[in-house]
């Protein structure tokens, strides 16, 4: 699991319980079945209706990814490539192929495959940006899912209060009635300004950084790749495979290289 994304769950609802209960307000007052259906229903129903039938079946994929996806850490992909073009230096690149096939990382394996086939340079490198591609329009397709529900939430708890305020005036002969009946109406607002702000974008925000560090990954990967196919030291290919690192992950690298 990824607890960055656990936490950050924890911290937003529980900062929004605590304001709460700070202000003397009672949690159960927030409680609305009702409004509840509507905001996430609503929304869940217009982001459907926007969605081809294969994107809006991948929506409980989608969320479980935020929270379970395996994040590809550049730092091993590197360590990987840089070993597996050493032992291409010491034996050749054919006595690499059994290796390969135990590699768990799919672009990896497709990549040190072509290789080891005798794909061409310049197809290769073909291939490989566009199978980056098609994961980045993946992604986001993903990440806009999110986007679109953050989108919707909040105006459906516009709906809903509005729909409460409806009720209420109805019922105007029952003026003692009105104080609770107008509080009930906003929590409808509430919930769709909440889950928006404190779910959806969130998640939106966070699909789109594992995105883009996986792809980051694979930039690193096509750097080794076209290295261990053109035969390069493994200090050259190590070299041009640091340049796509962050500050940190060359502090860190450079660590456990001196430990």
């Amino acid at each position: 699991m990824d607890l960055t994304t656990l936490l950050g769950l924890v911290l937003a609802w529980g900062a929004l319980a605590v304001s709460c209960l700070m202000e003397g307000g009672n949690l159960s007052a927030f409680v609305n079945l009702p409004a509840a259906v509507l905001v996430l229903g609503g929304t869940m129903g217009a982001t459907v209706i926007g969605l081809p039938l294969r994107h809006a079946m991948a929506i409980p994929g989608v969320m479980l990814r935020a929270f379970f996806g395996r994040r590809v850490d550049s730092l091993e992909v590197m360590e990987q490539l840089t070993e597996f073009i050493r032992r291409a230096r010491k034996d050749g690149i054919l006595a690499l192929d059994a290796e390969i096939q135990k590699l768990d990382n799919e672009f990896l394996r497709t990549g040190l495959q072509l290789v080891v086939d005798g794909t061409s340079q310049d197809l290769l490198k073909e291939i490989l940006e566009t199978e980056m591609k098609a994961m980045r329009a993946r992604h986001a397709a993903g990440q806009n899912i999110f986007g679109t529900m953050g989108g919707f939430a909040p105006t459906l708890g516009i709906i809903g209060t509005v729909m409460g305020l409806v009720h209420m005036l109805g019922h105007l002969e029952k003026p003692e009635e009105m104080g609770g009946s107008i509080a009930s109406a906003f929590i409808a607002t509430l919930y769709g300004v909440s889950v928006a702000n404190l779910v959806f974008l969130p998640i939106s925000n966070k699909l789109k950084a594992n995105s883009e560090e996986e792809l980051n990954a694979y930039r690193i990967a096509v750097e080794g790749i076209l290295a261990l196919q053109a035969g390069e030291s493994p200090r050259v290919a190590a070299a041009r495979m640091r340049s796509y690192l962050s500050p940190r992950a060359k502090q860190k690298l450079d660590s456990g290289s001196g430990a």
